[in-house]
């Protein structure tokens, strides 16, 4: 078993791949025949599987493995049609070093395993017509091409060498430049020996945020605090463009159990023991997905809950060697014995909204191992997700990796309906065209306007958090008044803002959308995709009879904060207030997203309502959105609704997850069917 992933070989100017190339094609037919060698033309492999997540390339469960035993799993949730037509060791058994798929490679979850799985495999080069950032980034940062270019397939099936050239096209140069090192990591021992915060003489920056820089041009609040953590280094610039790799300082640094064990695994083969680690007292490590994986049935199932036992300990372990802060979410059983005998004064929940409740501040630069890390945006940081290399890189040098992105004003105008929540305006921007076709792929998303203006933090968060769905790279909202009573609310601190803290008039977009929100009704989205929205009585006129639901889940980063459960408290003690409960075929769940909510919710008296009407109240975790608890399907014709942010294939189990906000969340699971709250108030008027 080799020690770290397998390093590309940079030394030759061009490279020759295995001519047998496998097609991700719609037909489970031209997978396979391509699988087994067969050449087939590119033209008859058409149309090709676009939105490939992560989540079908190594399905939740595998993520347990963090080592060279990933190889024998890629590909294996992938689905062409109703068929999953990739086994376990496929991959490696067929000899499969070349890989084609259509647009949106990648999309999904941060996990790096995705990328590694494929190398380890023996997979070289992925061709896809566009990727999504993090999995595109973190296959540069293990050495693992990848290419928009479709003319290579017809060469590459021919038996010609590619040059390093062509595989590198069109990238920036630190891309290129990490992809000729063999990675991250090699890239580092190279060239980041001599790394330099972008400093005046008096720490301060310029008008325009950009330290030591002049104030060329108007500047949006994004570019402004990239500036303020930039680093200088061999190979990048000082004051980075749109368009250029660059790295920055991260005033925050965090990582969860799925990463940690494969982090420290490459860190310690490249680095030995023990590693000195840059700043380790802004790293904080979560353990906040598997406290419910007793109740997991994919783990369970499978026997994945040892392996989840020795995940977690691999990451216990670092960090009591390194001595970092750690939060830990505890099982029902051990949340009891804390309450009895310390007063509940363990503090934890799930990382996104533990650092925008503890940690991160307007103006800071955050970096987590997760696709939701955009969470705390709406505090007014940039916090954006990385992979497992990018983080463990940032442990030993200090320096977070980014493509500087472009960014995108969203501007939503008018007042929110009654009955309508941020969920519904993110399902609605999901499925406008613009955000479907990729518009947004790698953006920042700005949020402003009027209806943003009204929003509470918790509900802007919702906006951020879901930026990873809408393919941006973060999301952030200016910070206000709003955010100044946020942080002393939830966290006892004055916060003075800066005058800087605000995008400039003429400021640069690549784009702006406008939503009124005044005409957004309550959304859903069919399963399969977050992209699948669409207003719920339209989806009530289209079909013949009801969406009969089996569960209906309310929880995670995205729906577990304090005015998500206000709004299924609203619902629930209307219902248990008329004498209704869950009906009987359905099971509700409703999970904290931290702690500080759970107490909330006891304090404000919202158990009585949840226990009337027969929801299982759960301790804080990800839990059913990460396919890891309770609220995640068993069995392929369960129907859930789910408050979560994401419903790829596979993702909360083997059945159909319909998306939807907190209050149709809960009033479906009164009614026992796709509902909005109001409708299910005019059945019992």
């Amino acid at each position: 078993m080799p020690a770290t992933l397998p390093a590309s070989d940079s030394s030759p100017s061009a490279l020759l791949f295995a001519p047998a190339v496998l097609f991700l094609s719609r037909s489970p037919d031209t997978v396979m025949r391509s699988l087994r060698g067969e050449r087939v033309p590119l033209a008859e492999a058409r149309p090709l599987r676009d939105d490939i997540s992560t989540d079908e390339i190594t399905p939740l469960p595998i993520l347990t493995h963090y080592d060279d035993t990933l190889g024998r799993y890629p590909y294996t949730g992938f689905r062409a049609g109703d068929a999953t037509p990739i086994g376990t060791d496929a991959i490696r058994t067929h000899g499969v070093e070349v890989v084609v798929a259509g647009t949106r490679y990648g999309k999904g979850s941060s996990r790096e395993h995705s990328p590694a799985a494929e190398k380890w495999a023996g997979v070289r080069l992925v061709i896809a017509e566009s990727f999504e950032r993090i999995y595109r980034q973190n296959a540069d940062n293990i050495g693992l091409f990848t290419s928009t270019d479709f003319g290579l397939v017809e060469r590459i099936q021919a038996g010609e060498a590619i040059t390093l050239d062509e595989l590198v096209a069109g990238r920036d140069a630190l891309a290129a430049a990490i992809l000729r090192s063999g990675g991250l990591l090699r890239f580092g021992q190279r060239f980041m020996r001599d790394i330099t915060a972008v400093r005046d003489e008096a720490g301060r920056a310029d008008e325009a945020g950009r330290p030591g820089a002049p104030a060329e041009r108007p500047r949006t609040l994004f570019e402004k605090i990239v500036a303020r953590h930039a680093l200088a280094t061999e190979l990048t610039e000082a004051h980075p463009a749109a368009g250029d790799g660059a790295f920055v300082r991260a005033d925050w640094r965090f990582i969860h159990e799925y990463y940690t064990g494969m982090a420290a695994h490459m860190l310690h083969a490249t680095f030995g023991r023990p590693l000195a680690l840059r700043d380790p007292a802004s790293v904080i490590v979560f353990e906040d997905h598997t406290s419910y994986v007793e109740e997991s049935p994919a783990h369970v199932r499978a026997g994945l809950v040892p392996n989840v036992h020795r995940m977690v300990e691999a990451q216990r372990d670092f960090a009591a060697t390194y001595a970092l802060r750690s939060h830990r979410t505890l099982t029902e059983a051990e949340a009891e014995v804390d309450v009895a005998n310390d007063g509940g004064r363990n503090v934890a929940g799930i990382s996104h909204a533990m650092v925008s409740e503890h940690y991160a501040l307007p103006g800071q630069l955050v970096v987590g191992t997760d696709s939701h890390t955009p969470h705390s945006g709406a505090l007014g940081c940039v916090a954006f997700g990385v992979g497992t290399t990018d983080m463990a890189n940032a442990f030993v040098t200090g320096a977070v990796r980014l493509t500087v992105p472009q960014s995108l004003r969203v501007v939503l105008e008018g007042r929110v309906p009654v009955g309508v929540t941020a969920k519904d305006i993110v399902l609605h921007l999901l499925a406008q065209p613009f955000i479907r076709g990729g518009g947004g792929v790698g953006k920042v998303f700005e949020f402003c306007g009027e209806a943003v203006a009204a929003l509470g933090t918790d509900e802007r968060a919702t906006l951020t958090n879901m930026t990873a769905e809408l393919g941006g790279f973060t999301g952030i909202v200016a910070p206000d008044a709003e955010t100044v009573r946020f942080l002393r609310e939830r966290r006892g601190i004055d916060v003075a803002l800066a005058p800087w803290m605000h995008s400039d008039e003429g400021a640069d977009y690549a784009h702006t959308l406008r939503v009124d929100c005044a005409r957004v009704p309550p959304m859903v989205a069919r399963p399969g995709d977050p992209g699948n929205g669409l207003p719920l009585a339209q989806l009530q006129a289209q079909v013949e009879a009801p969406v009969r639901i089996d569960i209906a889940y309310g929880g995670s980063c995205t729906a577990g904060k304090r005015e998500d459960f206000a709004h299924y408290h609203a619902v629930l003690r209307w219902a248990a207030d008329r004498g209704l409960k869950v009906a009987p075929h359905v099971q509700l769940f409703l999970q904290f997203g931290t702690t500080a909510v759970r107490d909330h919710c006891i304090a404000q008296g919202y158990m009585d309502a949840f226990e009337k009407v027969g929801a299982r109240m759960l301790q804080p975790s990800c839990g059913a959105c990460g396919n890891c608890g309770p609220g995640g399907s068993a069995a392929p014709e369960q129907v859930s609704v789910s408050a979560i942010n994401r419903n790829f294939p596979g993702r909360g189990g083997p059945g159909q997850v319909w998306l939807a906000s907190p209050p149709t969340v809960a009033a479906s699971a009164i009614a026992g069917e796709l509902v909005s709250f109001e409708t299910l108030q005019q059945r019992h008027a």
